[in-house]
């Protein structure tokens, strides 16, 4: 395919391989934030490739993974109000709070939908106009600009029955949250594509001038992948500290004006709770209080108890890059697609998924 051969080339992959090798002089640790790049590196054999002394860990960049069990909880409680329509992303459903799931409560007769887009939650609400819809809005920088523009049109519109319940994240908290706990010490961060095309690579500067930890990055090709680990394994070897793109088609250092003008313009940055890292602070995103009439949880008072990890589930320590999945006694065993514990087994950008999809035998074909 055209556009994509190009960054799937064994040939160039394998130089840069080479290239790698000549830079690593000593045992490094990285993270890849992004869920879709941990699925990437598994699906296209990457970590086979690197050689030893590059160990790769996953960390907290799947929006559905680092939703907690407390606003599971929150979002089934809504679903339970008479006459809700409650619209989610198809991953949401299958999450178990403490009081089950999404999908659990459709069985039970409650009106959850999956949709594709903020929009077709937007269109619902139009076309019940008597019926309270709320969109659950779950993700990363990424997707809010496009939940934000919906709450615009709702208001456009004139629309009075369209509501968001925003669980949406910011990364660089979480980033710095992993740095500060010192639990896993890392040589370099593969920095987050997507978000960053939104947010900008300057968005990344504290972690080099306040941590002196380097970053760069990526796109979710496998050329993509292997130049940011080359360029990271270029600044360690040289003890140096920047930002550095390999997805300069996409990102640039300010990142997207008009994405980032009107997320700001609907939401502003709250407290937020983490699954794995706990309540931080400036970590999230609320609406504004003159869009608090669509806010779905100032429109309806539900209330919850804080909840934990469903029993046995590492998922938490696996978003914190403290273990990989396999070494959790539940995975494959009793954690799978089928009956899904923790939702790193039941998103798409779930590191847990990725290792039972794609295989992990990293420790049998490391090349050295």
């Amino acid at each position: 395919m055209r556009f994509i051969d190009e960054f799937r080339n064994a040939h160039l992959a394998h130089a840069l391989v080479a290239q790698i090798k000549r830079q690593v002089h000593r045992p490094i640790r990285l993270m890849e934030f992004c869920g879709g790049h941990t699925h990437a590196i598994l699906r296209f054999g990457i970590r086979k490739l690197l050689p030893a002394e590059v160990e790769m860990l996953s960390g907290p960049g799947c929006p559905v993974c680092v939703t907690s069990s407390t606003d599971l909880d929150r979002a089934i409680a809504l679903s339970r109000i008479p006459g809700v329509i409650l619209t989610t992303f198809g991953d949401m459903v299958r999450v178990r709070g403490t009081q089950g799931t999404l999908q659990s409560e459709r069985v039970r007769g409650a009106d959850v939908r999956i949709v594709y887009s903020p929009l077709d939650a937007l269109k619902l609400a139009e076309k019940h106009p008597h019926r309270p819809v709320i969109f659950l809005g779950v993700g990363f920088e990424t997707t809010a600009p496009g939940v934000a523009a919906s709450v615009l049109e709702a208001e456009a519109k004139g629309l009075k029955n369209y509501f968001v319940f925003s669980l949406h994240k910011l990364t660089p908290p979480a980033t710095q949250a992993i740095l500060n706990a010192g639990e896993v010490r890392l040589s370099g961060i593969l920095g987050p594509g997507h978000v960053t095309t939104v947010i900008g690579t300057d968005a990344w500067e504290f972690l080099a001038s306040q941590y002196g930890v380097p970053i760069a990055v990526a796109g979710f090709e496998p050329l993509d992948i292997l130049r940011a680990i080359s360029m990271l394994a270029d600044q360690i070897g040289k003890g140096r500290a920047r930002v550095d793109n390999a997805y300069s088609r996409s990102v640039l250092p300010q990142g997207n004006h008009t994405a980032l003008t009107i997320m700001n313009r609907v939401f502003e940055v709250s407290d937020a709770e983490w699954r794995g890292l706990g309540i931080l602070t400036r970590s999230g995103l609320r609406l504004r209080e003159m869009y608090a009439p669509f806010d779905a949880s100032k429109a309806f008072q539900i209330a919850v108890s804080s909840s934990g990890e469903p029993p046995g589930c590492r998922c938490g320590e696996v978003l914190r890059g403290l273990l990989i999945p396999t070494e959790c006694s539940l995975f494959r065993r009793v954690c799978n697609p089928e009956n899904p514990v923790g939702p790193c087994m039941v998103s798409s950008e779930g590191a847990c998924s990725a290792y039972l999809q794609f295989g992990d035998n990293e420790h049998e074909d490391r090349t050295d």
